[in-house]
């Protein structure tokens, strides 16, 4: 799969792969986020979003979004389907520069799931991140939600193992599955 980058003027990624287009959100983004994740199984399947999604944090997300890439935390892309520029979900990446790695992150709407979308979303967050001289990056994902292990899996990340009861979900906690991948791993060495 070949992969595109250029920086946009706020210097936020956009990168391109052959069905999907991953560019800085913008605030008319907001009601096509707050469709899309206000789905009660996207919120299910993630640490962050809430349910019910409450009015007004589309906005209040996607206006953090250039200050953390300016200052260095994060890249977080919209991904849009390249055919008619329809948003589809989201990646993420979170640098943790001192010790060489990066968090990814994703969401693609319920009714986009198994067209492989997210696995092609995160392999180009990978190569970016890795592009960016990160030496590792991870993810986790909740133990009930193995579609998502098969999506990192499918983008070159190794189960490293299970974090028992790590998080608290809707008051429950919930084992999470880690994965990661090296650079030299990305690169073939």
């Amino acid at each position: 799969m070949g992969i595109t980058a250029r920086l946009m003027t706020n210097d936020v990624p956009r990168l391109e792969t052959e069905r999907l287009v991953l560019r800085a959100f913008t605030l008319g983004d907001a009601p096509r986020v707050q469709l899309l994740a206000g789905d009660r199984q996207i919120a299910a399947t993630t640490a962050l979003i809430p349910h019910p999604y409450p009015k007004g944090e589309a906005e209040r997300w996607i206006s953090t979004h250039t200050q953390s890439f300016e200052d260095g935390r994060g890249a977080t892309c919209a991904v849009v389907r390249r055919e008619e520029g329809l948003l589809v979900g989201a990646v993420a990446l979170e640098f943790h520069s001192k010790h060489q790695r990066a968090e990814v992150g994703y969401w693609i709407g319920r009714e986009y799931w198994g067209n492989g979308y997210a696995t092609e979303a995160l392999k180009a967050m990978i190569a970016y991140g890795f592009s960016r001289g990160v030496n590792r990056i991870w993810a986790e994902c909740f133990a009930t939600n193995p579609a998502s292990g098969r999506v990192m899996q499918k983008a070159g990340m190794r189960h490293e193992g299970t974090l028992r009861q790590h998080m608290v979900k809707w008051g429950v906690s919930v084992d999470c599955e880690v994965y990661g991948i090296l650079s030299s791993e990305w690169h073939g060495n």
